[in-house]
């Protein structure tokens, strides 16, 4: 027997025999899911060990107080997000609590006083909590970014004294001292955040609420056209459209200190827009205006708009190069009415909706054949069919989209979408030259734009350098707070180009559901990792999703500049099995 002082982890699952007796196989299946994806990877990364597992529980040895917390807030924050959208009934939960204390090794089991308070401590723990020994706060408490509430005394079963317990409440705000009394490091973005918000529809008519909708996106283009401003995307803004939402709470969320929100109404051939700017942090109306005008001015309306938003930031510098933030404008406003519905309906993602975009973006081109951003949009309209396989030939739909972005280039160099289009097409033709070319000039039209920004980051990875990419990508996410779950998937990529293995499984953890090629990234991770057995979980599980699939085939699909980056993936795939 071996005696040692050692922080030990009881976890215990919330439930688990009603779970069990609803959905027996379901239950296992998802408990086994998430001690592949998130514990047993979090366990490992704080480097810990698993001592014992039951069938809704486990302990876990850790050399450091700080890991075994760190692992323990990990697990259930995580954990949390992954039931965000899993009803109540079949959310598994658990309860976790860490000690301090004396155990003894034996034959691969622990024992002893320190196992059994932390055990005990757990069964005080509030579903989806941690609660933690006097000796474990006081190691970590101003060393990790969580808040303690002090519970007191407590008498625990089958223990002789009162045990001190706390319970770990909240991370820690920004700003907060750190350990040894030093400020904490701001994490605020420098430049003016500004975040659009969806305009209101006071027409009373369903049909104008693309019109809207659409001017909404293009008021925050614009503003995102400006390098002196940090502008929320619209994936994030829109989520809150038509709900009555609190402005400070949206604002937190958000991390935004400016808000721009209004309304549209339209009657025949006149529209009222009414808009403000308000500061946040105070609730003041900082700016507010009123504008009448014939629809055929809706442009000027917007870069009037714009401007006048941008001159009120504190702070702002004097618009650089403004001449070139103009767009070019279509001759026809029935035409820009068409691709302003068809980008409401693309954004939806469905089959029927593509086409009726596609529809519509082809009624802007009749009425206006050299509307160099509706050509943008058909393009990206077949992209997006060619993408989820809604077309009937692919090869005819991708030389439609290469038509498309060619017209649209020529009748309109400024437009970001177009070289963004244009940038991933050159990847998956290889050519990252001619990528980097239209990702750069994507930038340098809309330097806010999260679609482009993470692309860069993807660019950065395939070419080599992981440090760049990581930072592209961290901004992009910073950028949209609701950025699409892919994000994710780019930002373990980059991890695993810069040998990064465990930082690169975490990343593809936050995915919900994962692809063939994420659970093969996966895969090679653990295979460098040295563990045998969750890479062959994730190796399994590419082999259920394409039987058919061996390792030349799935090389092929890579873009890597570096044929060394290409031979670690290679290597750490032949490492798992794959």
């Amino acid at each position: 027997m071996e005696h040692k002082l050692a922080a030990v982890l009881a976890a215990d699952m919330v439930g688990y025999s009603r779970l069990m007796e609803a959905d027996e196989r379901g239950t296992l299946a998802r408990l086994r899911t998430h001690r592949i994806e998130l514990i047993d990877p979090a366990v490992a990364k704080n480097q810990g060990h698993v001592i014992k597992t039951t069938g809704d529980g486990m302990l876990v040895e850790f050399q450091s107080v700080t890991d075994a917390v760190r692992c323990a807030v990990e697990i259930q924050e995580r954990m949390r997000r992954r039931n965000t959208d899993v009803p109540d009934e079949r959310r598994i939960n658990f309860r976790i609590g860490i000690n301090l204390g004396d155990i003894i090794f034996d034959d691969g089991d622990i024992y002893g006083d320190g196992v059994n308070v932390a055990a005990r401590l757990e069964q005080l723990a509030e579903v989806g909590g941690i609660c933690v020994t006097a000796a474990v706060h006081d190691q970590v408490d101003g060393r990790l970014d969580v808040a303690f509430e002090d519970l007191g005394e407590k008498l625990l079963k089958n223990i002789s004294r009162p045990v001190r317990v706390y319970r770990i409440v909240a991370c820690v705000p920004e700003g907060r001292p750190a350990a040894g009394g030093g400020q904490a490091v701001p994490k605020a973005v420098v430049k003016p955040t500004v975040a659009v918000l969806p305009f209101t529809n006071m027409s009373g008519d369903p049909e104008q609420e693309f019109f809207v909708d659409g001017l909404t996106e293009d008021i925050l283009t614009e503003l995102s056209r400006r390098h002196e401003l940090f502008v929320i995307s619209r994936t994030s803004t829109f989520v809150y459209k038509g709900q009555a939402a609190n402005l400070r709470e949206v604002a937190q969320k958000l991390g935004a200190r400016y808000f721009v929100e209004g309304s549209v109404r339209k009657a025949g051939d006149r529209l009222r827009v009414t808009v403000q700017l308000i500061d946040t942090a105070s609730d003041a109306h900082i700016w507010a205006e009123r504008y009448d005008r014939k629809l055929d001015d809706i442009f000027a309306i917007q870069d009037e708009i714009t401007a006048a938003i941008v001159a009120t930031l504190p702070g702002r510098l004097e618009a650089a190069q403004h001449d070139q933030l103009a767009r070019m404008k279509p001759s026809s406003m029935a035409a820009y009415e068409c691709v302003l519905a068809a980008k409401v309906l693309h954004h939806r993602s469905t089959r029927e909706d593509n086409l009726e975009a596609l529809t519509l973006v082809d009624r802007a081109l009749q009425l206006d054949p050299d509307y160099a951003h509706a050509h943008a949009w058909r393009g990206c309209i077949l992209g997006q069919a060619f993408t989820y396989g809604w077309c009937k030939d692919k090869e005819a739909t991708m030389n439609e989209v290469a038509f498309e972005l060619g017209k649209a280039l020529a009748l309109d160099d400024n437009d970001a979408d177009v070289h963004r289009i244009l940038a991933a097409v050159a990847i998956a033709q290889d050519d990252l030259n001619r990528a980097r070319y239209h990702q750069d000039r994507a930038l340098t039209l809309n330097p806010n734009y999260d679609l482009v920004v993470v692309q860069m980051g993807e660019l950065f990875t395939w070419l080599g350098h992981a440090e760049e990419g990581i930072e592209w990508i961290r901004k992009a996410m910073r950028l949209n707070p609701h950025h699409p779950a892919r994000f994710w998937s780019h930002l373990g990529r980059a991890h695993f180009v810069g040998r990064q293995y465990a930082q690169a499984i975490e990343a593809f953890m936050h995915l919900s559901t994962m692809d063939i090629q994420q659970h093969a990234f996966v895969a090679a991770c653990y295979g460098w990792l040295g563990d045998r057995t969750a890479a062959a979980a994730h190796v399994a599980r590419v082999r259920e999703l394409d039987p058919e699939l061996d390792l030349p085939k799935f090389l092929a699909t890579m873009h890597y500049a570096d044929n060394a980056d290409l031979a670690h993936l290679r290597e750490g795939l032949v490492k798992a099995g794959l």
